[in-house]
């Protein structure tokens, strides 16, 4: 396998230096596609070990890049990228499912649901082992390998920075600020309008609405870690309500998925108080996503 030597290539202090000038967009993915690839690698010791928390950094780097990808579209599509993302999306739903019994078992063992789910717990256990072997195995198979080198090369000199055609340079070469004005305005606006009805909509769209708000949190923070300081308090003031919006969606999806896994009809203690407390979070969260001010020049 050749991703260990491929990644130290890599490192954080890679990405480009700030200058007077502003960034453009194609040094910006690069640097927050960068800043992925060393992190998914820093964690797969970790992983491997069936640490959870480094697990789950993995899966967060993951689904930061390809919001990063969906972020700088139509810039970053080329002939390449639909078999990496069809490759990342095996892996990211190997951790999935790890992640997914975390969660569960994090619950089970709380107090509140202790008593209820008493039958459950051995089972997961059991479960949770088995499928961090998965991850494990896949982290060390050669299509793993594969995949790292493939999205690396890509990353620095793939086809989307060749390319000429349909204005293809033009994107490359625009304003990071100018870019992200407009692109996190349309972002936001579109959370803005899916999100009026919270309250009411099933699971599916619910579900949806998580996924929008889980890129748009994931590219704001990318944002801030390649930024200035000049600009990172505007992104502070557009990611607190986000973050808000996306952890109170997770907790309601996770205490639903609890709910489905009881061996009876009875519903955990304490859960329709505790569904009704976390969509009025997310209400109030949703109300507070706030447009994007004028972003220092960056």
């Amino acid at each position: 396998m050749q991703t260990g030597r491929m990644a130290k290539q890599v490192r954080p202090a890679d990405k480009p230096k700030r200058a007077a000038a502003e960034m453009d967009c194609a040094t910006a993915f690069q640097a927050i596609a960068r800043d992925c690839f060393v992190r998914m690698q820093a964690q797969r010791p970790g992983t491997i070990a069936g640490d959870a928390e480094a697990l789950h950094q993995m899966r967060m780097a993951i689904t930061r890049l390809h919001a990063a990808v969906v972020f700088f579209m139509p810039m970053t599509c080329d002939a390449a990228w639909p078999k990496l993302k069809t490759e990342l999306k095996w892996f990211h739903a190997l951790l999935g499912d790890a992640r997914d019994a975390d969660v569960m078992a994090a619950l089970v063992h709380h107090k509140r649901y202790r008593k209820w789910a008493a039958s459950l717990v051995a089972h997961d256990n059991e479960s949770r082992d088995r499928l961090y072997r998965r991850v494990a195995a896949g982290l060390g198979s050669k299509r793993f390998g594969r995949l790292m080198d493939a999205l690396l090369r890509w990353v620095e000199r793939g086809s989307w920075l060749m390319r000429q055609d349909n204005g293809a340079p033009r994107r490359r070469a625009k304003s990071l600020r100018t870019y992200c004005q407009r692109k996190l305005e349309c972002w936001r606006a579109r959370l803005s309008r899916k999100g009026r009805r919270l309250a009411t909509m099933g699971d599916k769209r619910r579900h949806s609405l998580r996924i929008r708000v889980k890129r748009y949190r994931y590219v704001l923070e990318a944002l801030g870690d390649i930024c200035p300081p000049a600009a990172r308090a505007t992104l502070r003031h557009l990611l607190k309500p986000a973050k808000r919006l996306q952890r109170a969606l997770g907790d309601l999806r996770d205490l639903q998925r609890l709910r489905r896994i009881g061996a009876s009809s009875r519903k955990p203690s304490g859960y329709a108080t505790q569904k009704e407390r976390l969509l009025a979070a997310a209400r109030a969260a949703w109300r507070d996503l706030k447009p994007p001010l004028l972003l220092p020049r960056f």
